[in-house]
């Protein structure tokens, strides 16, 4: 982390950092560096490091989570995608912890999908805690648990993934509903027919959950 700290800081750009903030609506305060600089960064930075292991994943993690700036949330996540492989099932409580901590759809969705997601699919019976997680008063669990299967395709389970938009169509929660749209969307792009009978055979969905949800089908019959 002494490395990656120094590198970050000589980075900073406090030029860029108040548009940066403002995309966050201010929640949070940035060094100023994009994100293709802020990546060659931290891989020089964890360059010639030994491999991780699951413990060496939280450490990091929990370092880039302590960070004052959004940048280090950003090596976080990516580092958390680089090696989830390489974690158990247990590492599924930190994750919670991550989703649940300086939490914005920024950091949400990179999580759901590129973590959360490819922890349950290693570990099949997380889906135990993706059913509790959808029912949770934290938006953010709920985003998750409904995003979490975002790159899954083929692999999707429908079933599950039609459930938890029922359970969550009358939410009126702006993140839950948009959620909803995206992960109908980009299963559209497996299954276009399945998705646009679900949405037509639920009339409770929000209008943006809807609208989203049938964007790629609609410009693809318009092409």
């Amino acid at each position: 982390m002494v490395r990656l700290r120094g590198a970050l800081a000589g980075a900073a750009d406090p030029d860029r950092a108040p548009a940066m903030a403002a995309y966050t609506r201010d929640r949070f305060c940035f060094l100023g560096i994009p994100t293709p600089a802020q990546r060659r960064l931290a891989t020089t930075a964890w360059r010639s490091l030994p491999v991780p292991d699951e413990a060496d994943v939280v450490a990091v993690t929990a370092a880039c989570w302590a960070g004052p700036e959004r940048e280090y949330q950003y090596v976080g996540c990516d580092y958390a995608a680089r090696h989830v492989g390489r974690c158990g099932d247990g590492f599924l409580d930190h994750a919670r912890f991550l989703v649940t901590t300086k939490s914005w759809w920024d950091t949400v969705d990179a999580l759901a999908a590129n973590v959360v997601g490819p922890l349950v699919r290693a570990h099949p019976s997380l889906v135990v805690a993706m059913d509790a997680w959808v029912d949770d008063d934290d938006p953010w669990l709920a985003r998750t648990a409904i995003l979490h299967q975002l790159r899954a395709k083929a692999d999707t389970d429908v079933p599950r993934l039609f459930g938890y938009c029922t359970r969550r169509a009358a939410d009126r929660e702006f993140f839950i509903r948009k959620a909803i749209g995206w992960a109908l969307r980009e299963y559209s792009k497996t299954d276009a027919a399945a998705v646009r009978q679900f949405v037509t055979d639920h009339p409770e969905l929000s209008p943006l959950s809807a609208r989203e949800a049938l964007k790629w089908v609609q410009r693809k019959e318009a092409t």
